[in-house]
């Protein structure tokens, strides 16, 4: 069991200075774990670290996921058969560009609800989740025969709040179901969040990005005779729609990990593998305005999204291995990539041909958000027909969150980015003049969720519409389809069509033993599926052009690829191309952000 003896961690009465790398499960193809905790091993790292993402394990209140990519004891044993040991950091919230945090999105159904405090209702969710989670985990904590060294406590609480007595319950909540290793807090480096974060008996670690033997000297002013660790050595940085690709030289993160080698000190690399947000996941932050996170989570990693080596990882493994005196082996090959070619998308369907076989109607008095619908991601749409006099007017959508498609009578009138409105934070929405009319019009408000937000206070971020006005009037009397697109199957196809939105649909053969990138080069904006597994999001604002499409999803013939395209291409074809394009020239990104 690791323990903590004058200073320095001990595992088996040994001292054990602990090198991990950052990997979430959730974020990788199962098929690709043992090749990318191979490559983790083979760079001299002992350990290896990762969230847990309480919103897919429980999607539905009370209805637990553990199998397939969740199957996060499967993912630890692959670990443990390369001899290597884990940290697992189970929230309950973990912000991690995920979305929400982390948190499942029907705890926001409670209008009432408060987060990441000692709030009753909020606490009794995070047991019911710690219990099935530990079903989990406790038989492979290292004193029950297995890999699981360290569990942490909250996650970056400091940073957000300083409830002591909130903090205390989680930590009691673990030890009640059994996880009951060396539990630990991380926060930043600022003295209020070392203060709010931690707990007086509890060993706090801090991350940074840089400047690693001045910061971790500052743990000492907090705790006496602990080790020095950093929790999360941020090696690169996360990419928002419409701003730049992040990346970080090899020689600069190379002469941290020095830093920290020469102080003898511990450290877990914040990405050794980032993945990718596949499907909706990926969540967003709120400064000066609400920015939504891109699909890849490249993040500068020693391994890049799809499992290549970097020269960060070839600086880093030189300098782990001469430490510890490891020989340089051999190192596992590297990923093997396919360029399919033209893919023609010769069937279409209109979205709003099909809403039935996609969704759910529900008739409500009011607009409501998708949450209160039971809905966690994807697409909802508000429909209400208007009827009677009415001279030209102002028609106000108000708390569109996150983008929104306007249209009167089937024509589109407006399109809304949330992340275009930085000076209404909490009455994000747009106006147009509607003109006079009598008789009836059917007004439709198409709005997607972009990735509810997940550091900060602008956590309570519930996707869809507050309320319409047309001039002072509220209007009352909704059709709301909730459209998750989590399964495309009912799709009624036909020849392609000049109206958006539109789900354009082709097939191609391709390779099984080697991995991909679908071009977006001409679409807009929208979503792309392969074989019923949605690879993400993309936006023609960039920095992201392509988006991974791994070999596990690939058959050797009749591969199908559905591209759900919101805004309109002139593109009747896609490019399957063997290798990424995740940075736009400038000029792009200073465009999507011009009015």
């Amino acid at each position: 069991m690791l323990t903590i003896e004058n200073g320095q961690f001990c595992l088996d009465g040994k001292t054990f200075p602990i090198y991990s790398g950052a990997m979430h499960y959730f974020r990788v193809p199962r098929e690709h774990w043992a090749d990318r905790l191979e490559k983790l091993k083979a760079a001299g790292f002992n350990t290896v670290e990762t969230y847990v993402c309480w919103n897919l394990h429980e999607p539905r209140e009370g209805e637990f996921c553990f199998d397939g990519m969740l199957d996060i004891a499967a993912f630890l044993r692959t670990a443990m058969s390369f001899g290597l040991y884990a940290i697992v950091r189970p929230g309950p919230y973990i912000c991690a560009e995920w979305d929400f945090g982390g948190f499942p999105a029907w705890l926001l159904k409670d209008e009432n609800m408060r987060l990441r405090c000692n709030y009753a209702p909020y606490l009794a969710a995070v047991r019911r989740f710690y219990e099935a989670l530990s079903h989990e985990i406790v038989p492979l904590l290292e004193k029950n025969g297995g890999n699981v060294i360290m569990m942490q406590v909250e996650n970056e609480y400091g940073s957000f709040g300083n409830d002591h007595t909130y903090l205390e319950a989680v930590r009691q909540i673990m030890l009640d179901v059994g996880m009951d290793c060396l539990l630990f807090t991380s926060d930043g480096d600022c003295d209020w969040m070392l203060s709010g974060g931690g707990l007086p008996d509890v060993l706090k670690v801090m991350n940074f990005g840089s400047r690693a033997k001045h910061l971790l000297k500052k743990l000492d002013k907090f705790q006496k005779d602990q080790p020095h660790m950093c929790g999360e050595f941020w090696c690169g940085w996360f990419d928002h729609w419409g701003d730049v690709h992040h990346t970080r030289s090899s020689q600069d993160v190379a002469k941290e990990v020095e830093d920290f080698l020469a102080m003898d000190a511990s450290f877990n690399l914040y990405m050794f593998h980032g993945g990718t947000n596949f499907g909706f996941t990926a969540g967003a932050n709120y400064g000066k305005r609400y920015e939504p996170t891109v699909t890849s989570y490249d993040y500068s990693a020693l391994l890049n999204e799809w499992g290549g080596y970097t020269a960060g990882y070839h600086a880093v493994r030189r300098l782990l291995c001469d430490k510890q005196g490891l020989e340089l082996t051999r190192l596992p090959d590297e990923p093997k990539l396919q360029a399919v070619g033209e893919v023609p998308l010769t069937q279409s369907a209109g979205l709003f041909d099909n809403l039935e076989a996609l969704g759910t109607a529900h008739h409500v008095p009011a607009p409501v958000h998708m949450e209160a619908l039971g809905q966690n991601f994807g697409y909802i749409l508000y429909s209400v027909t208007v009827r009677g006099e009415y001279e030209p007017a102002t028609l106000t959508v108000e708390g569109v969150h996150d983008n929104a498609y306007l249209y009167i009578d089937g024509k589109l009138k407006k399109t809304y980015y949330r992340s275009d409105n930085p000076k209404m934070e909490n009455g994000d929405g747009f106006t147009v003049r509607m003109p006079g009319f009598s008789g009836e019009r059917k007004i439709e408000i198409l709005v997607e969720a972009m990735g509810r937000v997940n550091y900060g206070k602008h956590l309570y971020d519930r996707k869809g519409i507050r309320r319409v006005l047309l001039g002072n009037q509220e209007l009352f009397g909704f059709t709301v389809h909730t459209l998750p697109l989590d399964s495309l199957e009912g799709l009624e196809f036909g020849k392609v069509k000049d109206d958006y939105p539109r789900f354009l649909r082709g097939t191609f053969n391709a390779a099984t033993d080697a991995d991909c990138f679908v071009d977006m080069t001409g679409f807009k904006k929208g979503c792309v599926f392969c074989n019923g597994f949605n690879l993400g999001r993309y936006w023609e604002a960039g920095p992201q052009v392509t988006l991974y499409l791994p070999k596990g999803l690939l058959k050797p013939e009749g591969n199908e690829l559905i591209v759900f395209e919101q805004e309109g291409t002139d593109r009747d074809q896609v490019q399957i191309i063997d290798h990424p394009i995740l940075s736009k020239p400038k000029k792009h990104r200073l465009a999507f952000w011009k009015k």
